[in-house]
């Protein structure tokens, strides 16, 4: 009942009395433009002065999501799981405290909950209550347009198209490291250095732990090339012990280093990227590769400027089961939602073609129609999960292609705080799982969100 009050109330909030569009990042939105408007409700909680001349302020806000999922065969039949309905919960407050202009605090508490699943909650589904972010902003540096910002404590990031670092906000516990980021900004060029920690999440309440080890690190550049897009250059460092892939399990060093290239916005469109991967496996080397491209065309001038895009990926898999050596790509911290709206299949040992079209038939209503297929890049290699982590090993299997997934996805922006997402996918499994899931089934999937920002 609670929610639904909150509900009614956001909807009769006039929309002018937003300063800005809500953002993936909740510490990425500035509320100091509020700063000499009316003073309305929605306002004192937005931009809260605590002091005569307002440089020193408060901004409170939060998110409500409630996802209702309808499952069938979601693991081809492999353990039996059948049907499953579900339901998940996410809860976001923050608070974002600005002290003058060279230093600001913020902090968010997050709380996820899983109701009805038969085997009960996935890693990425129930947290009842931890802190998403905690950490402390200090201007280092500011001259005309350029900035240099050192960032201490708990947060979130994000990088590129999220292939490799993401925050991962489709499932229902989005990703967070400790940490350290110095990121300098100016109007063509943004570097972000840093050194995380991971951690490992419980459901309980404040009972997460992070790894207190530095395991993932890094530089990422983005340059804004004029006229012609944008090309980022990084690399990227990682960690782990026990890693395991289907060549086995061992203590993983590994160091990534990629570029991309593309383009947003009216007419053609692109996102070209190569990943180059090296390092240690236990007693072995590694040497892993993906090259991805994305090519499309927004035709502006068509009622609800359909865009139609082609999506292509070549992900190195393992070329000799047993040998000591690595060929897989780990794709670290991907979003995982390149595959698919429930994605089956992850960024590891494969090649996918991903043609899709993307329409607005009203001003606040989003359709999309796609296509997904996938092929194992190597078949002396398993197929791996959305997170990149091995969901069925390859069994000695010569079977190549994994299946395809059909989904369709509409979206409705009901306003400025409220969206309504419905998607429905079926997945049509190939030879390879046919061939080592002697009882296989093709999967069907259809999830509905709700979802209210303030």
């Amino acid at each position: 009942m609670r929610h639904i009050l909150v509900y009614f109330f956001l909807l009769s909030v006039p929309m002018n009395l937003l300063a800005q569009t809500f953002k993936l990042m909740r510490y990425d939105e500035d509320y100091s433009g509020l700063k000499d408007s009316a003073r309305t409700f929605y306002n004192r909680i937005k931009y809260i002065p605590l002091s005569q001349t307002g440089n020193v302020y408060l901004s409170l806000g939060g998110e409500v999501r409630e996802e209702l999922d309808y499952a069938v065969n979601e693991d081809w039949g492999e353990m039996g799981l059948g049907r499953d309905v579900f339901l998940l919960q996410r809860y976001h407050v923050h608070a974002d405290l600005h002290l003058g202009n060279r230093v600001r605090f913020f902090g968010q508490l997050r709380s996820g909950l899983e109701n009805g699943r038969k085997n009960g909650p996935r890693g990425i589904d129930e947290d009842k209550l931890n802190i998403q972010n905690l950490f402390v902003d200090v201007l280092a540096y500011k001259k005309s347009d350029r900035t240099l910002t050192l960032r201490v404590g708990r947060q979130e990031i994000r990088y590129g198209s999220g292939r490799l670092v993401d925050v991962r906000d489709g499932p229902n516990l989005r990703l967070y490291f400790d940490g350290v980021k110095a990121a300098y900004a100016s109007p063509n060029l943004n570097v972000d250095a840093f050194v995380m920690a991971d951690a490992m999440v419980n459901t309980g309440l404040f009972d997460n732990t992070s790894t207190r080890k530095a395991n993932l690190w890094g530089i990422y550049s983005n340059y804004i090339v004029p006229k012609s897009g944008n090309l980022d250059l990084y690399y990227l460092g990682i960690n782990r012990a026990n890693a395991r892939f289907d060549e086995g399990v061992a203590n993983e060093l590994r160091h990534t280093f990629g570029a991309r290239f593309w383009r947003t916005g009216i007419g053609f469109v692109y996102n070209f990227e190569a990943v180059y991967q090296m390092g240690t496996f236990g007693l072995g080397n590694i040497s892993a590769f993906a090259v991805s491209s994305e090519i499309g065309y927004m035709l502006a001038n068509i009622k609800g400027s359909p865009t139609v895009k082609l999506r292509n990926d070549y992900i190195s898999g393992d070329k000799t089961r047993g040998d000591g050596k690595l060929g897989t790509l780990n794709a670290l911290y991907p979003n995982g939602g390149y595959f698919g709206m429930n994605p089956q299949v992850g960024p590891a040992n494969l090649m996918s073609i991903h043609p899709n079209l993307t329409w607005n038939p009203g001003k606040k209503v989003t359709l999309t129609s796609e296509v997904v297929f996938n092929w194992r890049h190597s078949t002396e290699d398993g197929i791996y999960g959305p997170s990149g982590s091995l969901r069925i090993s390859s069994f000695e299997s010569k079977k190549r292609y994994i299946g395809t997934a059909y989904i369709t996805t509409f979206s409705w922006h009901i306003n400025d705080f409220l969206n309504y997402n419905i998607g429905v996918q079926y997945f049509k499994t190939g030879g390879f799982i046919n061939d080592v899931i002697p009882q296989h089934q093709d999967g069907f999937f259809v999830g509905s969100v709700i979802g209210l920002k303030f």
